[in-house]
């Protein structure tokens, strides 16, 4: 408890000296909890574990064959989802708690290792020869039935990253400023799609209370996407009143959501992608050949206006 909320009702005369000090020492000796802590570190293990067993297959590849290698990761991954089918909770539209303390670990190292496998075979042996699309849709595939299948929000990332490298995306941020071209119309146009499909498939989860709980993982990964998207397609393509449409009918969207579900980071990112558009648009169409005056009134007024919605966002925030 908060020890100025404690000192206010013992001022008022709600709390009494021994009750005050009854809730001192309660708060000076009740355990640390390492819930969090425990549950991170066990989820570093994991990637360093597949980490260490690229590392170790890469040094070692003429040592131990192909075969072996192939057959050693393989059955790793196997005995993980074996471990998970037999410890299995029954399917439940909601939400289900993990059957022992190592499910949720388990489960993910048995994925991992499934790419690594897939990803050495193809590597290799050229299983899917230049198909490649094939190669990322079928764990795609088996990761979104598996997430449902064991109530895994990390596995459904796993899911939702495949389905975008399947139509052609990366999604990890760094990799999205490196690798794809963002003058490709094409690219932009499926980005936006793919943002649309996963915000409609959010909402279908939770109108229809399959899994409601995804829901905010459908709307993290296609906040990012979407408005990618269309910041991209508004700084490349025309018309440009096209992408201006389509970039405030993303941030209206997750304004709305954020106040009808009192989330506060939808709205802060529907609001940082808004502001970098508005920002845009002024600088390009409204303050080109202007006074250098007219620049620093305008971050001076967002600013203003940033530090107005800071201190009100409660009431923006709040549910109708």
């Amino acid at each position: 408890m908060n020890n100025q909320l404690v000192e206010d009702l013992h001022a008022s005369g709600q709390l009494t000296d021994q009750e005050v000090k009854t809730i001192r020492t309660f708060e000076s000796e009740k355990p640390f909890s390492l819930h969090w802590e425990l549950k991170s570190l066990l989820y570093l293990g994991v990637v360093l574990l597949n980490i260490g067993l690229g590392i170790l297959i890469y040094q070692n590849i003429n040592t131990f064959g192909h075969a072996i290698l192939v057959a050693v990761i393989g059955l790793l991954s196997l005995a993980c989802f074996g471990y998970c089918w037999r410890h299995r909770q029954p399917f439940s539209r909601g939400y289900t708690d993990s059957p022992t303390p190592y499910f949720d670990y388990v489960l993910m190292l048995g994925c991992f290792t499934l790419l690594i496998c897939e990803g050495y075979l193809q590597y290799q042996y050229q299983v899917f020869g230049t198909r490649y699309g094939l190669a990322t849709l079928i764990p795609t595939i088996v990761f979104f039935i598996t997430a449902y299948r064991f109530d895994h929000r990390g596995v459904l990332g796993l899911a939702l990253t495949g389905l975008a490298a399947w139509m052609g995306i990366s999604v990890t941020p760094k990799d999205l400023l490196r690798n794809n071209d963002f003058d490709s119309p094409t690219l932009i146009y499926t980005a936006v799609l793919l943002g649309v499909i996963l915000i409609l498939t959010g909402l279908l989860s939770e109108q229809r209370n399959i899994k409601r709980h995804f829901t905010l993982s459908y709307l993290h990964f296609s906040i990012h996407l979407y408005h990618i998207a269309a910041l991209c397609g508004l700084f490349t393509l025309e018309p440009v009143l096209l992408w201006i449409a389509v970039l405030a009918a993303g941030v209206a969207f997750f304004i709305w959501y954020a106040r009808t579900n009192g989330t506060f980071y939808f709205l802060l990112m529907a609001l940082l992608y808004g502001y970098i558009g508005c920002t845009y648009v002024a600088f390009r169409y409204l303050f080109s050949g202007v006074d250098e005056l007219a620049y620093y009134l305008y971050f001076m007024a967002s600013g203003i206006g940033l530090i107005w919605f800071l201190l009100n966002r409660k009431k923006v925030v709040a549910r109708e």
